[in-house]
């Protein structure tokens, strides 16, 4: 056996030759570069705000579904963050200003809940002008770009739309004739509608859609205003025990605005591409699409109302409706004209688009 010592001279004889033939086969060899990670730059994350609960048709049918739209087309680069039932604080009135001053990243909201600030989109918040949610949406849209342009400056708008057909909701006795609607206090969402119950013979109270059941649990009101959209919301099918249709061959009772705005800033902070993905799902398809959700929406509604008692207002009684919201819309054209506005062909304008719209694209 040999020697420890002969054996690390042999070791590192072996070592040194290897090192050699290394060297000698790679002379200009450059030592490996260190391997490198890459960085994937944060989601951006748009704070999303609303009055609504989280379960109601609004969030689930779509804000969320919007939301997942931009970040499956950003690659994940685009997110949102959700706060239902103003979540981050406020009330329902003060969600425009909330996005138009940047304290949140985008809102849905009710322009007629500040009533008087956005005059002119309320043409479509008159009487008898809605046929059906889609093709009056997609008309929302095209107005405010051909006629009002600057009712929403300060925000970016990413879709105008409405709700579904508005009913008459009651606690204690159906409604049949404006005479059954006699002194009754019946919610309204906005000044419009508003004049139409006063006009009807009803007196309206003025609140969001949030208050309801509280104020019908405690006898503050009578009845309310709403689209079957929110009745799961709000919990209306064991609230209020009557439901009053029109018929939906006519234009319906009424329907209420809403906007999704984007603060401007947020949108201008966006690298070009992400504002393509933005600019995509917005627009008049866009408030189109939404319009559509509430036919899905106003089905529950029904369902869950299913075993109250429902009735729709007959054709004779109805035209006397109509008779008697006609100085609601004159009542329009006149405070807008003297805004300097000409109320009469915005008026006109709005039933063109909405009867243009509503050929192009039946009801569902």
């Amino acid at each position: 056996m040999l020697p420890f010592s002969h054996i690390a001279l042999r070791c590192a004889a072996l070592l040194a030759f290897a090192y050699a033939a290394t060297t000698l086969a790679a002379p200009n060899a450059a030592p490996a570069a260190p391997s490198r990670v890459p960085v994937i730059a944060p989601a951006i994350v748009l704070r999303v705000h609303h009055f609504l609960p989280a379960t109601s048709a609004t969030q689930t049918l779509i804000l969320q579904p919007w939301c997942d739209a931009i970040e499956k087309d950003s690659g994940g680069r685009l997110r949102c963050q959700i706060y239902p039932s103003m979540q981050l604080g406020g009330t329902p009135a003060q969600l425009f200003d909330q996005v138009q001053d940047g304290i949140v990243d985008v809102a849905w909201t009710l322009p007629g809940y500040t009533a008087g600030r956005f005059p002119l989109v309320e043409a479509f918040e008159l009487p008898f002008m809605m046929r059906d949610p889609v093709a009056t949406s997609k008309a929302l849209w095209d107005y405010v770009q051909q006629y009002a342009p600057a009712e929403f400056q300060g925000v970016r708008a990413l879709a105008l739309h409405v709700h579904g057909r508005g009913s008459i909701h009651t606690t204690q006795a159906p409604i049949h004739t404006m005479a059954d609607l006699r002194g009754k206090k019946v919610r309204a969402p906005t000044r419009q509608t508003n004049r139409l119950l006063a006009a009807l013979g009803a007196t309206p109270v003025a609140m969001p859609v949030t208050a309801v059941s509280e104020a019908l649990s405690k006898s503050v009101l009578d009845g309310a205003l709403a689209p079957y959209d929110v009745v799961p919301s709000i919990k209306l099918q064991d609230l209020a025990r009557f439901h009053a249709d029109t018929d939906p061959a006519e234009p319906a009772l009424y329907t209420a605005t809403f906007i999704l705005a984007m603060n401007p800033a947020t949108y201008a902070r966006l690298p070009p591409d992400l504002q393509k993905v933005i600019d995509a799902h917005s627009g008049q398809a866009t408030s189109g699409a939404f319009g559509k959700t509430f036919f899905t929406a106003d089905a529950a509604g029904y369902r869950l109302t299913a075993h109250n008692a429902h009735n729709v207002i007959g054709a004779a009684e109805l035209q006397r409706w109509k008779q008697a919201a006609q100085p609601v819309c004159d009542a329009w054209v006149r405070e807008v004209g003297a805004k300097g506005y000409d109320g009469r062909r915005l008026l006109e304008g709005a039933r063109r688009l909405i009867a243009e719209h509503s050929k192009a694209a039946p009801a569902q």
